[in-house]
């Protein structure tokens, strides 16, 4: 019964009721009146009854627009799957219910339903929005920690191994979901910590590499030995911050490994960071430790070209600690260019003093210019590296013979050896005989020396006679120029009254002029317009300089004479009027304006001034 509706006596008893199937009115009349109904949402509370009748499926299809309504009838089956120990029925109904958490949550607990339990909080999970993400964590650990407790309770149990399989397949199906991968990645460390308490080291591992949380992987296969596995997880991900970190752990127990690694990553690992691990690792002094330190810093320097000088420094150490004829390689193959070599000279030196390789001392003095001490230090390893030291400073004669005079020192008073003192001389053409003789005892007769005296005397034999013939090329040559000078003294040039101007083309006599020895004549200022243009801008700035000094020097009274006070004191204020007119003429008609210098570079010079080439060019028209 929906509804119930009672007629006044006035209308008289009801007789019947009909439905209009075209309007879908109800009508029902009396013996006195008609009545219509008319109906709306008829079904509006079906649900109930199918409700109390335990048809959840119906009352569900009757109110799916009624959240309210389909709250109270999940609700109502969920108690119902309960009451029935369908437990995972009611955890999935429970899940959709809007019923408070706790109270759930203690009911599934107090029932020991811990699988019905996780049904429900998975559910409930995965309706959570982005930004509830207290209520993920805690559904997150809460999970964990359900099926932790349920592994370990199932494991050991023979009968119970394919139950053991089951729930551990679905745990990892939980934790690598990705539905659940933002919240398990949110709480990682949480789970973490409860996979830790529990000891359920193989899904901790599992867990670690879902999140990539790679660095707790291998830390945890190095805290158990597994070095060789923890190498594979940083060779297979690549990591450089990972083999940074966990280097120095692993390089002491698989070294040759660990080294084939760093070689395989090339470039992507910086050494300079890797070098802490490997002096740590070295500092041993076995020969297998020293060998695969030196195996990657050659990797390094010889493929990858590294140039950091902590680089070439550290390799430098290791060679110097056990591979004394490699360093010396080494030091020959940087170079001897002080501003090409990678490593650090001065602490180079100092490892090589330090450990007794004095031919790497040597190539080290050497690098650094420092001659003298390259060849003192030579001297007590082998004569013939200091002969090639002394060589060296091919622009420092006065040094190049005070090295081999160092050199003939040593052989004739420590070592006694005149044969070889003499082959000294003869390497060196800067030293003489009488450069070594001091050098060689009181007692040491002549026959040693008669070949190189002789030689020495006929070198100075010859040059002596260079000396005169050269005296003699200058004698007559200074004798060629007194006469030359003399011929120019008595030379002249005769001018006719009707010769004109080279330039102007105007009577010559007319102006001052000036008359070469090819013949040209030129009026002086003609001259100097030609001359002019194709001076330098600084002889065009001195030739006005003395155009003005000229103008403003006063012109000497025809017929005066000077006093020596005059002329001191002339010379006291500046230059005098014929001193500027020499200085002009040496700046003008140094050579004839047509067949000197001047034309030659005039070649390439337009006939028409490209700026008055329009103008020029109009005139024409």
């Amino acid at each position: 019964v929906v509804l119930r509706d009672h007629f006044l006596e006035k209308f008289g008893p009801l007789r019947h009721m009909v439905k209009d199937s075209s309007t879908g009115h109800l009508w029902a009349y009396t013996e006195r009146a008609v009545f219509r109904y008319h109906v709306q949402r008829e079904a509006r509370d079906v649900w109930r009854t199918y409700l109390d009748m335990n048809r959840f499926d119906l009352a569900k299809e009757y109110c799916r627009e009624r959240p309210d309504c389909l709250d109270t009838v999940l609700a109502r089956e969920a108690e119902f799957c309960f009451r029935q120990r369908r437990y995972l029925e009611s955890a999935r109904c429970y899940a959709l219910t809007q019923s408070y958490f706790e109270e759930i949550a203690l009911k599934f607990l107090e029932a020991r339903q811990e699988e019905a339990l996780a049904e429900f909080l998975q559910r409930k999970l995965a309706g959570l929005k982005p930004a509830e993400r207290t209520q993920a964590t805690l559904l997150t650990t809460w999970l964990t920690e359900l099926y932790l407790s349920r592994l370990g309770a199932l494991q050991g149990d023979p009968e119970a191994l394919s139950l053991y399989r089951e729930t551990r397949e679905r745990f990892r199906s939980f934790l690598s979901s990705p539905r659940h991968k933002e919240w398990l990645f949110s709480s990682r460390a949480s789970i973490h910590e409860l996979l830790a308490s529990h000891g359920d080291t193989e899904h901790m591992v599992y867990f670690a590499v879902i999140m990539q949380d790679y660095e707790r992987v291998v830390a945890y296969h190095c805290q158990h030995e597994a070095y060789e596995e923890a190498l594979a997880v940083l060779a297979r991900h690549r990591d450089p911050q990972l083999f940074y970190k966990f280097s120095p752990i692993l390089i002491r127990h698989i070294p040759r490994q660990l080294v084939d690694a760093w070689i395989e990553m090339g470039s992507r690992l910086d050494a300079r960071q890797l070098i802490p691990a490997l002096v740590n690792y070295s500092q041993g002094g076995e020969a297998q430790q020293v060998s695969q330190a030196t195996r990657y810093m050659e990797f390094c320097v010889n493929v990858l070209g590294e140039t950091e000088q902590a680089i070439h420094n550290y390799l430098l150490s290791l060679y110097a600690r056990s591979q004394p004829a490699s360093l010396l390689a080494y030091l020959e193959q940087a170079g001897a260019s002080p501003h090409r070599v990678h490593y650090d000279l001065k602490y180079a030196l100092r490892l090589c003093a330090e450990h007794g390789h004095h031919r790497a001392c040597v190539h080290v003095y050497k690098v650094l210019e420092l001659y003298e001490e390259a060849v003192d230090l030579a001297l007590q390893v082998d004569v013939d590296l200091a002969k090639q030291c002394a060589d060296l400073p091919e622009d420092d004669e006065e040094l190049r013979k005070k090295l081999w005079l160092k050199i003939a020192r040593h052989v004739v008073q420590e070592e006694e050896d005149v044969q070889t003192a003499m082959a000294c001389l003869a390497s060196c053409p800067l030293l003489k005989i009488e450069d070594v003789l001091p050098f060689f005892p009181d007692f040491v007769t002549i026959d040693h020396f008669k070949e190189a005296i002789c030689s020495s005397l006929k070198a100075y034999n010859y040059h002596i006679q260079e000396l005169q013939r050269e005296m003699e090329e200058a004698t007559a040559s200074a004798q060629r120029i007194r006469r030359d000078l003399q011929e120019l003294r008595g030379r002249y040039g005769t001018v006719e009254p009707q010769d004109k101007c080279a330039t102007c083309d105007f009577p010559l006599l007319n102006r001052p002029f000036y008359l070469f020895l090819c013949g040209h004549m030129f009026h002086a200022d003609c001259l100097l317009q030609a001359v002019r243009p194709g001076l330098p801008a600084y002889k065009q700035a001195r030739l006005e300089e003395l155009q003005r000094k000229l103008g403003a020097a006063p012109a000497p009274a025809k017929g005066s004479t000077r006093t020596k006070e005059a002329e001191a004191g002339a010379a006291a204020a500046g230059p005098s009027r014929e001193q500027l007119k020499a200085d002009l003429d040496e700046l003008v008609a140094a050579e004839c304006v047509y067949c000197g210098e001047l034309m030659i570079r005039s070649i390439d010079r337009p006939f028409i001034d490209p700026q008055r080439y329009e103008e020029e060019h109009l005139s024409w028209l």
